[in-house]
């Protein structure tokens, strides 16, 4: 994993060095002014053609406010949003263009809408200490076959571009996706802050089948998932860093899932917080946040070497739910239904975590399919709920076919600390449990789970009942060293 760190920052600080000459055109110099009732769409596109035709450089946004519709970045250009400038997306949908991508990798086979998009590009970016505001809250959601970026455009969507950096701006209310990066290489995502409450799927930042990512001190309140990995392609996420973020979310902050077909390869998360919204109302999700880290594998794929590491979870719901399933979501129309997935060397380590939530930290595969060598250690969980006799003999049904979350299984878990089930090869080392309140549920289930470690448990309850690891007829080899 060290080799991989160094390699990936190497990849990140030589591929983005891209920018220092060129011709830099500012927008005012074209004819644009700040107006925030007309859209200038036509004036910053004529500039960024006219900058990449002659090899590259800067559009610049100086201060002000500048009102657009769709536009399109093109090979060399980045476009710099200087502070005091914002950027407006047009309330009226009729200035998005609809745009069907080269790239068939979108599960509706639709052509899309986004205010900046690019695909197939080389050496763009989007920098400067201004502010883009999609003005999302325009869009309605439409009551059946809504998508974002369709009835509802993306704030960003680059498709299958290299050598991209996105530094220091700030984003606000998207229409639904913040930004979707997909199948783009040489990724580099430095310093942003993002807010994203005004519609649905409000997601933060989506990295989306990308090889050789870097996403670095950035901030992220979002009223969908916060930082989020995906692959709803065959291409597969490979090779990405997320480290010294503070993400905020009403659903799950830090993310690998839903859509998992191309699977994720060599991920790193690290040197992270998460907390509650600062926004009160959830249009979806819960106040406090449904997880802070979600490990998910349920359309196909492979899921491997995933390290996930000194994280500070402060009043969440789920502190950890990692899972194997078999939703079978197909990428396009025309594509196979993806088989079953595998999910396999998942490292957890230094995480500290307080929730209230009955949704307790849960780790599962389903039956004859089992996510396998997971470690967890030096992980410290303090659980301010309470927990009944009768919520401790819960039966937690099946859900294989189930969407992913955290409560899949029912917002209530019997056992106050971890539940296990479908598991082979895990290992909990120094995972510290502060059980509190009136809770008798077991610190530990574990329901057919096979060579299983647990060393040096601390499980500090005020009853009895609270402090048990109960293991079913189903498991074996399980070992409990104190």
């Amino acid at each position: 994993m060290k080799t991989f760190f160094k390699l990936i920052l190497i990849l990140s600080l030589s591929a983005h060095n891209i920018h220092s000459i060129g011709e830099n055109i500012d927008i005012t110099d074209f004819g644009a002014k700040s107006d925030d009732t007309r859209p200038c769409t036509e004036i910053i596109q004529n500039a960024i053609d006219k900058v990449s035709k002659r090899g590259g450089g800067k559009v610049i946004i100086p201060p002000g406010k500048f009102i657009t519709g769709s536009i399109i970045l093109k090979n060399g250009v980045t476009l710099e949003i200087q502070k005091g400038a914002t950027l407006l997306g047009s309330k009226n949908l009729e200035d998005y263009l609809s745009i069907q991508p080269d790239f068939v990798a979108l599960r509706t086979g639709q052509a899309t809408k986004q205010l900046i998009f690019a695909e197939g590009q080389n050496n763009i970016g989007i920098t400067g200490e201004g502010s883009i505001d999609g003005q999302g809250a325009a869009f309605e959601r439409a009551e059946t076959g809504d998508e974002p970026g369709i009835t509802r455009p993306h704030l960003i969507q680059l498709i299958d571009c290299k050598n991209v950096r996105i530094k220091n701006v700030d984003m606000r209310n998207s229409g639904g996706w913040m930004q979707h990066y997909l199948a783009c290489e040489n990724l580099e995502i430095k310093g942003i802050n993002v807010y994203n409450h005004c519609n649905y799927n409000n997601d933060g930042i989506d990295i989306d089948g990308c090889t050789d990512v870097v996403v670095s001190g950035c901030f992220v309140d979002s009223d969908d998932d916060g930082i989020c990995l995906k692959s709803t392609s065959p291409r597969s996420c490979k090779n990405v860093l997320v480290t010294n973020c503070v993400v905020k979310s009403h659903c799950n902050a830090l993310k690998l899932g839903t859509e998992t077909t191309g699977g994720f390869e060599n991920i790193i998360f690290s040197n992270c917080t998460v907390s509650p919204s600062v926004d009160p109302d959830p249009i979806y999700g819960t106040q406090k946040g449904q997880s802070a880290i979600s490990v998910e594998m349920v359309d196909g794929g492979l899921l491997d070497q995933v390290n996930i590491n000194n994280i500070t979870i402060l009043e969440t719901g789920c502190p950890i739910f990692v899972r194997l399933g078999n939703r079978s979501r197909k990428y396009s129309p025309d594509a196979k239904e993806p088989g079953i997935g595998t999910l396999r060397n998942v490292s957890i380590s230094n995480v500290t975590a307080t929730t209230s939530s009955k949704t307790t930290s849960n780790i599962t595969g389903f039956p004859g399919n089992y996510a396998e060598n997971i470690n967890l250690s030096n992980i410290f969980i303090t659980n301010l709920s309470d927990g009944s006799e009768k919520e401790a003999a819960l039966e937690v049904r099946e859900n294989d076919k189930g969407y992913p979350t955290a409560g899949m299984f029912g917002d209530i878990l019997p056992a106050s600390g971890f539940f296990v089930r479908h598991v082979k090869n895990i290992t909990f080392n120094n995972v510290q449990l502060f059980i509190k309140g009136d809770n008798v549920r077991p610190a530990f289930i574990l329901n057919d789970v096979k060579d299983a470690q647990i060393l040096y448990p601390g499980i500090f309850s005020w009853r009895e009942e609270g402090a048990k690891i109960v293991k079913d007829s189903d498991c074996e080899n399980i070992s409990v060293i104190n």
